[in-house]
């Protein structure tokens, strides 16, 4: 039980992978917070089934006033904030094709979601991670921006900035004893989403490991990130892809 009544908060939260922390953090005692633009009820009510505390509400990271509200609430109800997970992205609906094509809305709308939205949550729950005098941030990258994949430069360039961002908001939280680092998934199929056969034999023989990687693959490294026991590490990108793309 690493997580015994810790509040957190994972963005998000109604998809498969925001599903996939969720209930591990739940498991582990957390509190957890599942804003989402969409509905997170169901996973709260998994959770509520299992005899674990967690709460939905209606959030769009990219809006200020919105994060706010939302931060605000999990503090009222949980005591604080403890853990942050910026899962929340835009990709599964995004245009695909070459950078030349992209209108500037939709390049955008994914700076807006996938950059300013890990921005604005961190930047409301560093108040409450301030007052406890400690807290973990852990933000959500992507393996496609260790390789450039084609036609999707906004998605791309988002997840590369949000690497950057990483680093800047651990040079000036460690004062705080605030950790912050970032996952870098590969390609996730998640269940009940389709993926053509020939795209995804493609990403399996471009790995190490020769097998699909679904949304518990990440989970461990995400809930060693939360816990005790990465609290000597600040600024760091670990990247979970089956040996896709080395770094170092």
């Amino acid at each position: 039980m690493r997580f015994k009544d810790k509040s957190v908060i994972v963005t998000g939260g109604g998809g498969k992978i925001g599903k996939a922390y969720a209930m591990a953090f739940a498991k582990e005692g957390a509190k957890v917070s599942l804003p989402d633009i969409a509905s997170a009820d169901h996973v709260v009510k998994a959770i509520q089934d299992m005899g674990g505390t967690a709460i939905s509400s209606a959030c769009d990271v990219s809006d200020e006033k919105s994060v706010k509200l939302m931060i605000d609430e999990t503090a009222k109800q949980f005591g604080g904030v403890d853990i942050l997970v910026n899962n929340a992205a835009y990709f599964m609906t995004v245009w695909k094709g070459p950078f030349w094509e992209m209108a500037v809305d939709e390049f955008d709308k994914a700076m807006a979601v996938n950059v300013r939205g890990s921005w604005l949550c961190a930047k409301a729950a560093f108040p409450y991670m301030k007052k406890q005098g400690k807290g973990k941030i852990i933000n959500i990258s992507s393996g496609t921006a260790l390789n450039g994949s084609p036609n999707y430069i906004h998605y791309v360039t988002s997840k590369g900035a949000i690497i950057a961002m990483t680093r800047a908001m651990a040079r000036e939280l460690g004062d705080y004893n605030i950790c912050v680092n970032t996952v870098a998934p590969g390609f996730v199929e998640t269940e009940g989403r389709h993926v053509e056969p020939a795209f995804s034999a493609s990403r399996v023989a471009n790995r190490s490991l020769k097998r699909v990687q679904v949304e518990n693959d990440l989970v461990g490294t995400v809930l060693f990130l939360a816990s005790p026991e990465s609290d000597f590490m600040t600024g760091q990108l670990l990247n979970v892809d089956g040996g896709a793309n080395f770094i170092g």
